[in-house]
């Protein structure tokens, strides 16, 4: 059987249990721009003077930095650092080039903040806009940790650590060393160990990226990321904790970006390919906030699994018994509750997405693939009820059309 997906509205943070605190629709953290592109940081009037100039210079720092790593200068780039910092900076600026950064605007979110017990070390909490290989994209943003020590007046930077507060969780580059190959619309990064795997993921996510670029809702992506994650990543990489059938997932980082990561552990050879393209539609087709209402979650996952079939016929569709399995259960028949638990059986994760599926399958047949694609942007982007969008895209009423989806379901299943 075919590993299914990780739901992507958990790993948009709309499950509470996986970020702590975590509320709908606020998993993604993007901080609009000040007019020369940079992140906009904390208030001008917190912290004292004094505190307020020293994180002045501390960012000069690393604005010295960004332009060292955007130039190519190792050298550059760790001379702001203390020598014990620069074995783990070395290691960033490598990652970072081989994934072609072309933007690094770093800003202080609020001022410095005394290191207790250390005197003389300061804390200070950045937001960082970057982009890869398009040097005129809108920046994704991360939250990282910095730490500095005072030399005089001149701040030398001690530590630079993911932010605890980034919901989204630590990005790959940030912890380990990777290997890219790059494409005219995707990058594929693994770890060193996994380098002779690139060229093949490289190829395939290209042929994704095309299927994509079809359902996407305004223009797609300017570059699709994936990484291909080993049993160490898997576990770390955007925070880890998914569910053990969980084969790849896309996550929001900002700047109309979501990055996908895919399980090395579960994926079987010959089902990469499908699982790329449903991936990469999530990153194509959804809005930079994720969506909020659980009751959609059909709807973006039967886009996404419907991309991911690229038009073979619907008998062909191997989760059809799982759908068979859950229309003779305990499913009341209603699209906005077909969505999978956590702990879900194999069985049940994929007989939901397989009602999806066909949902989204019996649309498209019916109305054709641009006026599903309207109707996604209504209920997924403008957040719209079904019921609102149908009338006005489809012109028939929901409560016939989802009544219609449902019975082709049934009817499709067997």
């Amino acid at each position: 059987m075919r590993k299914r997906r990780w739901p992507l509205w958990t790993a948009l943070g709309l499950a509470l249990g996986l970020v702590a605190g975590a509320v709908p629709g606020v998993l993604l953290r993007e901080l609009a721009p000040d007019a020369a592109g940079r992140p906009a940081a904390g208030p001008a009037h917190r912290g004292t003077a004094a505190e307020r100039q020293l994180a002045e210079r501390m960012v000069g720092q690393l604005d010295r930095q960004a332009a060292a790593l955007l130039g190519g200068d190792r050298t550059g780039f760790l001379a702001v650092a203390e020598p014990a910092a620069r074995p783990t900076l070395t290691k960033r600026y490598a990652a970072l080039r081989a994934l072609r950064v072309s933007v690094w605007r770093p800003a202080a979110d609020g001022v410095p903040v005394a290191v207790d017990g250390r005197p003389g070390e300061w804390r200070l909490t950045v937001t960082v806009g970057y982009c890869f290989v398009v040097p005129g994209c809108a920046p994704s943003t991360t939250g990282l940790g910095t730490r500095w020590r005072l030399v005089g007046e001149q701040p030398r930077l001690l530590a630079v650590e993911p932010s605890r507060t980034d919901p989204t969780g630590v990005r790959p580059w940030a912890v380990n060393d990777l290997a890219v190959a790059v494409g005219k619309r995707a990058l594929v990064a693994t770890t060193p160990a996994q380098r002779a795997k690139l060229p093949g993921l490289l190829a395939q996510a290209e042929a994704a990226a095309r299927v994509a670029d079809r359902y996407a809702v305004g223009p797609p992506p300017d570059r699709y990321l994936v990484y291909y994650a080993g049993k160490a990543e898997w576990q770390r990489w955007y925070g880890g904790g998914r569910p053990k059938w969980t084969a790849g997932y896309a996550v929001g980082v900002g700047g109309g970006r979501h990055d996908v990561v895919l399980n090395a552990q579960s994926l079987a050879p010959g089902g990469v390919d499908d699982l790329l393209r449903h991936e990469l539609t999530h990153a194509s087709s959804l809005p930079d906030q994720g969506y909020a209402d659980h009751a959609d979650w059909w709807l973006v996952e039967g886009l996404a699994e419907y991309a991911g079939t690229d038009g073979q016929p619907v008998d062909r569709y191997d989760g059809l018994a799982e759908v068979r399995k859950l229309v003779r259960g305990d499913w009341a028949g209603r699209l906005d509750a077909v969505a999978p638990a956590d702990d879900a059986t194999d069985d049940r994760v994929g007989g939901a997405y397989g009602v999806g599926y066909l949902a989204v399958r019996h649309l498209v047949d019916r109305y054709g693939e641009q006026r599903v694609l309207d109707f996604f942007r209504a209920v997924v982007h403008q957040r719209r009820s079904p019921a609102e969008a149908a009338d006005e895209v489809f012109g028939d009423p929901w409560s016939m059309l989802h009544d219609d989806c449902v019975a082709y379901v049934r009817s499709a299943a067997g």
